[in-house]
């Protein structure tokens, strides 16, 4: 267990060092979080909702920090190049981002070309039924892009860090309001990004 949370800390310290030197990018962060607590509400409570408000609002702003704020640069306080923090990211990069994004937005042109969805779906009448079918298709989308990631890096690396990735993202939301609770603040006062020193 000890080695569980060591390497459960060392992923969440990579993943802040790397990906998180923009205070745009940490508020945004910080307003995904909440917005992704308000959905694992909504997922017991107004599922379609959930999974709705989950995709086009808390995972949608959390991407716009990392695609337009994020510096990509060379990293002089981890001296680390963009290429090189894409290549070792555990778990999505850019590249890889794009690729579920690319997915997540097809599906409802997909679900509205073929309503069935080749044969899943009993044909929606309403758009009522459209939404629901779309709930869960990006409900599909969400858990296979986290399992499949998770028994990627099974053979990638090994099954204890597989599971440790997939232990933070389920809790990222916790831990980013925790670590980011502040960047508003910094934001106000000018601060644009986050000094290197709390990087390296």
């Amino acid at each position: 267990m000890k080695n569980f949370l060591e390497a459960l800390r060392e992923q969440r310290w990579d993943d802040h060092r790397y990906y998180h030197h923009s205070r745009i990018n940490q508020s945004l962060h910080l307003i995904s979080a909440i917005s992704f607590l308000v959905t694992y509400v909504l997922l017991f409570t107004r599922p379609v909702a959930g999974v709705l408000f989950g995709w086009i609002f808390a995972m949608c702003i959390r991407q716009v920090g990392h695609f337009f704020f994020e510096p990509k640069g060379y990293d002089e306080g981890n001296q680390a190049t963009h290429a090189y923090k894409e290549q070792v990211k555990v778990g999505y990069n850019l590249r890889r981002k794009v690729i579920l994004h690319t997915l997540w937005a097809l599906t409802p042109v997909v679900l509205w070309w073929q309503p069935t969805v080749f044969g899943i779906f009993t044909a929606h009448t309403d758009f009522s039924g459209y939404l629901r079918h779309l709930s869960q298709l990006w409900i599909g989308l969400a858990i296979g892009a986290l399992l499949f990631r998770t028994v990627h890096l099974f053979f990638l690396r090994d099954i204890q860090t597989g599971i440790v990735w997939f232990t933070k993202i389920l809790t990222d939301p916790f831990h980013d309001i925790m670590l980011y609770y502040r960047a508003p603040v910094y934001l106000l006062r000018g601060e644009l990004i986050e000094p290197a020193k709390q990087h390296a």
